[in-house]
């Protein structure tokens, strides 16, 4: 098993993300508004896009409508800073638009104020 410390528990604040290495891969990791970690590969699956660029929001509900939306899951959801796709992160990095695609992702555990991603 493979294992790398890509940061500290406290460089993250909840509902935060930011980029990091694991490897020779680009990493993002995110910090949802509960304090669980995950972690990314830092490409968007669409055409490439840099995540680390993008943001943490919510998804939109089908209450929504044109100039008025409404929100759920905030703080979950990373949108790409290119084209807008959006994935879930506690549903696995699923796309929420097509959910049999998602970002491919990294086992995470925290020791000692250390971030751990790992295969």
């Amino acid at each position: 098993m493979r294992e790398q410390v890509v940061c500290k528990t406290t460089d993250i604040q909840p509902g935060q993300m930011m980029e990091s290495v694991f490897g020779k891969q680009d990493v993002l990791v995110c910090r949802t508004p509960d304090g669980d970690f995950y972690a990314f590969r830092n490409q968007c699956t669409h055409q490439g896009a840099p995540l680390h660029k993008g943001m943490m929001c919510g998804a939109t509900t089908e209450q929504s409508e044109p100039g008025e939306y409404q929100y759920c899951h905030r703080g979950e959801i990373i949108r790409c800073p290119w084209h807008g796709r959006e994935f879930d992160i506690k549903n696995d990095g699923r796309m929420l638009a097509n959910p049999d695609k998602k970002l491919p992702s990294f086992k995470v555990r925290v020791e000692n104020e250390n971030v751990i991603v790992y295969k």
